[in-house]
């Protein structure tokens, strides 16, 4: 069976983008002990766009619908709030949109060595 790749694009406006890199670093290593994780990596764009590309691999897609529905989920509800009350939202999203693009692995490779 072949891994499958989750390819979130978040559409990021320049006054958003370290809030979002500094949530995503909080939040390092919550998705690493997910039984079928095999990859992440957060892609900054350098021109020509304000999307970034969440990349995450994983075993198959029971794996990757087993996290979204459990971690993923939580940790968009707000577990914290950082302090803050008064009934809002605990936080404002820093993305203004977001289309997910699934695909499997055909190919691969790494370094050799």
């Amino acid at each position: 069976m072949a891994s499958v790749v989750k390819i979130n694009v978040l559409t990021v406006p320049a006054e958003q983008r370290e809030m979002l890199e500094k949530r995503f670093a909080s939040r390092a290593g919550s998705v690493e002990g997910s039984d079928g994780f095999e990859w992440f990596e957060l892609l900054r764009p350098v021109e020509g766009t304000d999307q970034y590309l969440v990349y995450t691999r994983w075993r198959d897609e029971a794996s990757f619908q087993a996290w979204m529905e459990g971690p993923m989920k939580q940790a968009h509800q707000g577990g914290g709030t950082d302090g803050e009350s008064g009934g809002q939202a605990p936080q404002r999203p820093a993305a203004s949109g977001s289309t997910l693009w699934s695909f499997e692995v055909v190919q691969s490779a790494g370094p050799k060595g």
